[in-house]
């Protein structure tokens, strides 16, 4: 019989059969080969190639510069360096809001040339249609609502979701809309702990929390968030694992240190 230590490669079967059984689904970003790579020896189960890279690879104040072909490009590098995990790529700004169309086209662009698992949406009502047409078409497409940075100039802030009845409804039927058009997961942003288990226990497919406490049927985090690469924006969903800027502080300065007094390179690490 299959078991999912059995299965190499993590798949939508293998993410629904994860919420059925009750075990907790472990994703993160990843926009380069390196970290892609290292992230998946060390066991996580999804890989994102958000369009997060927009801040934290691009140096941007929001997601929205970030183009179709900057994040094929990334995702090419990253699925060079997965043998596991599944990747799901973020469908950037206006390529998929313009029609259902073309967001079909676009999501179809990003399969053919990445070698991807799947591609993720922003929004629930709105795109239910685009979701349907794209996984008629046999792309697996993963949900997204609640705070939805895409529509930050709607929003006005990054403010939490949900925290008032008549929100909460709206992101709940969005979530339903979202499974009903097709996809195999969902990512809830930024909303109450109490909608979230309400929107999990409603729900067939996995739910994916970044901000919405911990009964989600997975989490995410932005991989240099977690890491302490990333500190201009520490959202209070953020748990630092590492303070890697530092250490990298450290590192540079003694390079620099050594070359400067003569000690790099040695007879050792010479020709």
């Amino acid at each position: 019989m299959s078991t999912e230590k059995t299965i190499r490669r993590v798949t939508t079967k293998t993410l629904g059969l994860m919420k059925k059984k009750g075990k907790k689904i472990a994703a993160l970003t990843a926009y380069d080969f390196i970290t892609a790579r290292i992230l998946d020896k060390a066991g996580i189960d999804l890989l994102l190639v958000g369009d997060s890279l927009a801040n934290v690879f691009q140096g941007n104040e929001t997601t929205l510069p970030v183009t179709m072909d900057e994040m094929i490009y990334h995702t090419k590098a990253v699925t060079k360096g997965v043998d596991r995990a599944m990747v799901v790529v973020d469908m950037p700004f206006m390529s998929y809001q313009l029609s259902v169309n073309e967001g079909f086209r676009n999501a179809g662009r990003i399969m053919k040339e990445t070698s991807a698992g799947a591609v993720k949406l922003e929004g629930g009502k709105r795109v239910a249609g685009t979701i349907k047409e794209i996984t008629a078409a046999g792309i697996p497409v993963m949900g997204h609502v609640g705070l939805t940075p895409q529509s930050i100039n709607q929003f006005g802030s990054y403010r939490e979701r949900g925290k008032n009845e008549e929100e909460a409804k709206e992101i709940l039927e969005d979530a339903i809309a979202v499974e009903q058009a097709g996809a195999f997961a969902v990512v809830l942003e930024k909303i109450p702990a109490t909608l979230a288990e309400k929107i999990t226990k409603t729900l067939t497919i996995p739910t994916i929390g970044i901000g919405a406490g911990i009964n989600c049927d997975g989490q995410i985090l932005v991989t240099p968030d977690l890491l302490g690469l990333y500190v201009e924006f520490q959202p209070r969903f953020v748990r630092k694992y590492a303070n890697l800027a530092e250490e990298m502080d450290k590192s540079i300065q003694n390079y620099i240190s050594d070359v400067k007094e003569k000690n790099f390179p040695s007879e050792a690490e010479s020709y």
